[in-house]
């Protein structure tokens, strides 16, 4: 995304990590957390971290189907705050 850094799960070497241990990994590290894991704010005690998520609803996880949320995406980086949970939806 212009201007924001992305870095993936497996970039990390995190792949098969469960949310709870990934946000943990997270704090310091990153700001903001995508995923399309719509229960983790229900999974999750999302306030007391220092990791902001944004939660993409779509009507699968294929790239094509995300990309034109991106836009909204950019529109929530430029408000978010910290431990804040956001969710995008597509059609």
């Amino acid at each position: 995304m212009p201007g924001h850094e992305v870095i993936t799960v497996p970039e990390m070497g995190w792949a098969g990590t469960k949310n709870g241990e990934l946000l943990r990994l997270m704090t310091g590290r990153f700001d903001v957390f995508l995923t399309i894991d719509s229960n983790l704010s229900y999974q999750q005690n999302l306030e007391a971290r220092q990791v902001s998520v944004i939660v993409l609803s779509a009507p699968n996880n294929k790239l094509e189907t995300l990309k034109p949320l991106l836009p909204n995406v950019l529109r929530a980086l430029e408000t978010l705050a910290k431990g804040e949970v956001v969710r995008i939806t597509g059609a």
